[in-house]
This record gives structure tokens, C-alpha cells and sequence, in this order.
């Protein structure tokens, strides 16, 4: 596996005991103990700037992460009068990205913070933004994950709940399907396939965790073709796509660089089922398998998780 070249952490994240995982000369530096974020609310020490370009308005925006003690994930629009918007399933749309919508207003691209945000345990925040979506950065999450190390995490008093997957299941669309059955752990199985000499078929199973997301998952980007920027551009979406913030593919290759891992897309599609599983409200037990999905059907599992306990159960 070849380090993600942008992304070298070292500095002091002010709390917990450390160990350092070499990749290719470089390292990053995980939290070794993360047993409370399973057990308890958790938010985030100190509070987090960052700014970007929002992949589809093409704008700049920024966005301040604020430690929270309400046990809850709130979206604030300061550039419409300090408007709040709690995350809730229920007011989330897709289109190309996962969208919250309401009051009149919208927040769009939240899933690669939001996966960051459900692997870290933190549900516990409020995010100001001056704008309508959440910066794009680099295309991948490891900006996020970096950023949140670096801030530490700060368990509150109050206890979380576990979701436990009870029996399968399998929600199919289109030749596409998202599958879920009891499991031990937290675990993805993703399954792609395009007609593309740098993807074809890709498949991957993964247990996921704060170590094996930040190594595995996190550094991946998000990935388009050249022959579609014109339609989604007339749609006014990937106004702010760039070879800088997403891998973009010709007809016989990456016309912006080098991938981080041989198998990148299945690994970004496996991160966008994090952010939208992170609806759910709680951490997952169980294993869900997702075949040439995207978030709609991500979308629609959650809220059949939702409506039918019969599947799930919340477990202190």
C-alpha cells in the first residue's frame, strides 16, 4: 500500500497514548485507546477551522467544527442568520452527494465529515459554515481525520447506544443492491464495476475502525470522468471539481495523477457508505454488503433500518 502522499501527521493531539504506524518513510499517529467512543457521547477538545471549495457550487467556504455538550450533530448556517440545522434522516436528500434540506436552506456534501465524524465516535458538534456545502478539500476525508486527531476527542457523560443488525436483508435497485446480516464487528463489503482499464471490477472487505479508516479508507478520493463533466456541469453540479479535489479518468487512464491505492474508487465507495450509515445516529454492528450502490440505496438502508426494529435493535 503507498502512503497518501498530502497527508503526514506528527504533532501532539492532546490526549490519549499513541503509537506510530510507518508507511513508506512516513507516519500517522493514531489514539490507542478507543474504547469510549462506543460507550460514551463523545465531542471534540478544542475547536477546528478549515476551508475549501465546494466540489459542486464551486465556491469557497468556511467552516469552523465547535465543541458540543447537546449530544447531538447541529449545522449552522452563519451566512443565514446563525440558521440551524439538526442532522436528522429525515430532512436528507441525495443528488450526487448527501444533502440536508430544510428550513428553506440546504447543506450539501456532507458525507466524507460525516464519515470522519461516525468512525471517531463524535456526536457531539456543531459545524458553522458561511455557505451551502461542506469543502470538498482534497476529494478524500484524510483532511478531516487529520484535522480531528489533531484536535483530540472529549468524552461527555452521557451514554451512547449501539445499533445491532438482527437478521439480513437486502434492498435492490437497478441491477444494484445494499445487503445487511448480524456481525461481531463493523464491517463493508463494496463491490464496483465500471468498463475502465484503471477500475473494472473492484471488491473489499473491510472491518472498520478509527486504524483501519485513517489507513485505508480516509485517503481516498472521489473519482468522475472526463466524458461526463459537461452534462454534470449543465446540472450545475461539479462546478468546483478540479484534478486538485477528485480523480478524473479518461477513456485510457488518470488524467490527474497517480491513485493512492491500486483499487482507490472501491475504497472511496466504501468511505460514502460510512458517512451515510453515520444517519443511523449510533455506532453499527453488523455487516453490510453494497454491489454498484451509490447514495440513494445507502440512503434507503438507513431508513429501513429506521422503520423496521424488527432488523436492528439499539443496544446500551
Amino acid at each position: 500500500m503507498s502512503s497518501p502522499d498530502p497527508f503526514v501527521f506528527a504533532g501532539e493531539a492532546g490526549f490519549g497514548v499513541y503509537w506510530v504506524i510507518p508507511l513508506e518513510k512516513r507516519s500517522y499517529l493514531f489514539f490507542q485507546n478507543f474504547e469510549f467512543i462506543l460507550k460514551q457521547k463523545t465531542t471534540i477538545r478544542k475547536e477546528i477551522p478549515l476551508s475549501g471549495i465546494g466540489i459542486h457550487t464551486g465556491k469557497k467556504v468556511d467552516i469552523l467544527l465547535k465543541p458540543s455538550p447537546s449530544g447531538q450533530i447541529v449545522f449552522r448556517r452563519t451566512d443565514l442568520n446563525d440558521l440551524e440545522l439538526p442532522l436528522d434522516p429525515g430532512t436528507v436528500k441525495t443528488k450526487n452527494s448527501t444533502c440536508l434540506e430544510s428550513k428553506g436552506c440546504r447543506i450539501q456534501t456532507l458525507e466524507h465529515l460525516l464519515a470522519v465524524l461516525y468512525i471517531f465516535g463524535i456526536d457531539s458538534l456543531i459545524v458553522e459554515l458561511n455557505g451551502e456545502e461542506i469543502p470538498i478539500m482534497d476529494g478524500s476525508a484524510a483532511p478531516f481525520a487529520l484535522a480531528v486527531q489533531d484536535a483530540g476527542l472529549q468524552p461527555l457523560p452521557e451514554q451512547k447506544k449501539l445499533v445491532k443488525i438482527l437478521k439480513p436483508f437486502k434492498l435492490e435497485e437497478e441491477g444494484a443492491s445494499v445487503s445487511f446480516a448480524p456481525d461481531v464487528a463493523f464491517r463493508i463489503t463494496y463491490c464496483i464495476e465500471y468498463d475502465h482499464p484503471l477500475i473494472q471490477r473492484q471488491e473489499l472487505t473491510l472491518a472498520l475502525n478509527p486504524e483501519s479508516f485513517v489507513t485505508e479508507i480516509a485517503p481516498s478520493r472521489t473519482f468522475g470522468f472526463l466524458k461526463d463533466v459537461p452534462s454534470l456541469r449543465a446540472q450545475d453540479l461539479a462546478l468546483g471539481g478540479s484534478l486538485e479535489n477528485a480523480v478524473v479518468f479518461d477513456d485510457k487512464g488518470s488524467v490527474s495523477g497517480p491513485l493512492r491505492f491500486p483499487d482507490e474508487c472501491v475504497r472511496h465507495k466504501i468511505l460514502d457508505l460510512i458517512g451515510d450509515l453515520s444517519l443511523l445516529g449510533s455506532p453499527v454492528v453488523g455487516h453490510f454488503n453494497a454491489h454498484k450502490a451509490g447514495h440513494r440505496l445507502h440512503l434507503k438502508a438507513v431508513r429501513f433500518l429506521l422503520h423496521n426494529p424488527e432488523y436492528a435493535e439499539a443496544i446500551p
